[in-house]
C-alpha cells in the first residue's frame, strides 16, 4: 500500500517577494518624488522654497480643472477619452464618451500656472541684458519649430507629442547657445531652458495645430490636459533641472 505525502504549498520565493515589495514601495514613493523634483526645479528657478511649494499645490490641484475657451460644432458625435490620475500609466482607467463638438480648454494645472511662470521668467531674463534676452528667443524659436514638427493630431484625444523631446531640444539649444554667446550662462541658463521648455508644446504643438483638430475626431482638446504628467510641465522641469 503506497504513501502519499502531502506536498507543502508553493511559495513565492524570496527573490520575488522582495522584487515584488520594492515595485510596490516605489509606486507609493513616485507622488512624492515627482514633487520633491518639481520643488527643487522650482527653486532652480530662484524662487524661495515657500513660493515653489505653493506653485507646486497650485500645479497639482489645477491640473485637475479645465477651463473651456471656445467650442467647435460638429456634424459627426467626437470621441472623448478620459483617463484617471495616472493619464496613459498602466492604472489608468479609460472611457469614451461622446460629443456633438469639440471643446478646446486650457487645463489650470498644466497650462495656466507654467505660462505664467515662463512669462515671469523671461522678464528675469531681460533684467540680465540683451544677450541672454537674444539667446531666449533663439532657443525658443528652435523649440518652437521642433515641437510642431513632431506634434500629431490623434482620433479622440487631441494634438500629442512625445513627451522629451522639448525638454531634450531646449537644452541642448540652450547649452549650445551659451557656448555661442558668453552672456549667456549662469543665472539665465535654468530660466531659459524652462521657458523654451514650456513654449515649445504650448505654441509649437498645441496651437499651431488647433486647425489639425477639424481633421481628427475629439470631444476635448485640453492644452495642458494631462495636469502635471502632460509634456509641458514635463518639458519645463526637466529643462530646469538639466540645464
Amino acid at each position: 500500500m503506497s504513501h502519499f505525502e502531502p506536498r507543502p504549498p508553493r511559495l513565492l520565493p524570496p527573490l520575488g517577494c522582495l522584487a515584488v515589495a520594492l515595485s510596490l514601495g516605489l509606486l507609493c514613493m513616485m507622488p512624492f518624488i515627482f514633487v520633491q523634483v518639481l520643488q527643487t526645479a522650482l527653486e532652480r528657478l530662484h524662487l524661495s522654497a515657500p513660493v515653489a511649494a505653493l506653485v507646486v499645490v497650485g500645479i497639482l490641484v489645477g491640473s485637475m480643472i479645465n477651463i473651456p475657451v471656445h467650442r467647435l460644432t460638429r456634424d459627426e458625435p467626437q470621441p472623448e477619452i478620459v483617463m484617471g490620475v495616472m493619464y496613459y500609466g498602466m492604472l489608468a482607467p479609460q472611457f469614451r464618451r461622446l460629443r456633438r463638438e469639440t471643446i478646446i480648454a486650457v487645463n489650470v494645472g498644466g497650462c495656466v500656472i507654467p505660462v505664467v511662470l515662463a512669462l515671469w521668467q523671461i522678464l528675469n531674463v531681460a533684467r540680465l541684458g540683451s544677450g541672454p534676452l537674444i539667446g531666449l528667443g533663439a532657443v525658443c524659436g528652435v523649440n518652437i519649430l521642433v515641437c510642431y514638427l513632431a506634434a500629431r493630431p490623434v482620433s479622440g484625444i487631441g494634438i500629442m507629442m512625445p513627451a522629451f523631446i522639448s525638454p531634450l531640444v531646449a537644452v541642448g539649444v540652450t547649452w549650445l547657445v551659451c557656448a555661442v554667446l558668453p552672456q549667456v550662462g549662469g543665472k539665465s541658463l535654468a530660466p531659459i531652458a524652462f521657458t523654451a521648455g514650456v513654449a515649445g508644446p504650448v505654441i509649437g504643438a498645441d496651437l499651431f495645430h488647433l486647425k489639425d483638430l477639424l481633421r481628427v475626431p475629439a470631444g476635448m482638446m485640453s492644452i495642458g490636459g494631462a495636469g502635471t504628467f502632460d509634456g509641458i510641465v514635463l518639458s519645463g522641469v526637466l529643462a530646469a533641472l538639466l540645464a
